[in-house]
């Protein structure tokens, strides 16, 4: 019985459809497209959970994803959230009362080098997940260039799932009620243009990999670019 977002990854993973695209990433700006099937997500969200665990970051613990506000569905930002989840941390989408382990900021990461957190890692968001030109100041950790020594399987076990999964001004979410958000629609191709930090986990990650669907992410508002990808890409919805 699968009881956490990790094990419904899993699951998605050894299935016979492991192989084929969850999520694909449009920044209409950039002209970037990246797309991750499955077993290339869990790959990344392994590498990321074994930095989080070398940072002794894990369950209970609370990490503040400032990446949810600013690029709410990139796949980096979605990245964090399922490893979060993966070691047992609670996904903080608002400033918690309580101290955070840690703050994850995209290249924006200047002026948060003062943060109380415990661990600040920035994120450039290049679009194959390097990591920045330039060295970043002590206390800041990039993103890019840590995760890529991180194994390719996490060996931690499965985290309690009663604990909170998410926390932000409206919602506190164990992380067994994440397994049913998106759980009873159907398994459909979708468009997602997430405008905030819930509705980019809901729409990117938790209602295609429960649904048993996927997703296609387009940060933009080009309405013709957008229904030129909704026929390429074949969206059902």
């Amino acid at each position: 019985m699968v009881t956490s977002i990790a094990g419904r990854l899993d699951e998605r993973v050894r299935s016979g459809i492991g192989g084929e695209p969850l999520i694909t990433y449009y920044d209409l700006d950039s002209g970037e497209r990246t797309e991750l099937s499955a077993v290339t997500f869990a790959n990344w969200v392994a590498k990321t959970a074994n930095l989080l665990q070398q940072l002794v970051i894990g369950e209970g613990d609370l990490v503040r994803i400032e990446l949810a506000h600013r690029h709410p569905g990139h796949w980096v930002t979605l990245i964090w959230e399922a490893a979060c989840w993966r070691v047992g941390a609670a996904v903080a989408a608002v400033d918690p009362a309580g101290r955070v382990a840690a703050l994850v900021v995209g290249p924006d990461w200047a002026g948060y080098e003062t943060s109380t957190a415990s661990e600040i890692i920035a994120c450039s968001l290049h679009p194959l997940g390097l990591g920045f030109d330039q060295e970043l100041p002590t206390g800041v950790i990039d993103y890019g260039i840590e995760v890529r020594g991180q194994a390719d399987s996490y060996p931690g076990g499965a985290p309690a799932s009663d604990a909170p999964g998410w926390i932000d001004e409206s919602h506190e979410i164990s992380g067994r009620d994440l397994l049913t958000v998106g759980e009873a629609e159907p398994s459909l191709r979708r468009l997602a243009q997430p405008g905030d930090p819930w509705t980019g986990c809901v729409q990117g990650l938790l209602t295609p990999l429960n649904s048993g669907g996927s997703v296609v992410v387009v940060v933009g508002h080009d309405a013709e670019e957008v229904a030129r990808i909704k026929e390429s890409e074949r969206i059902d919805r």
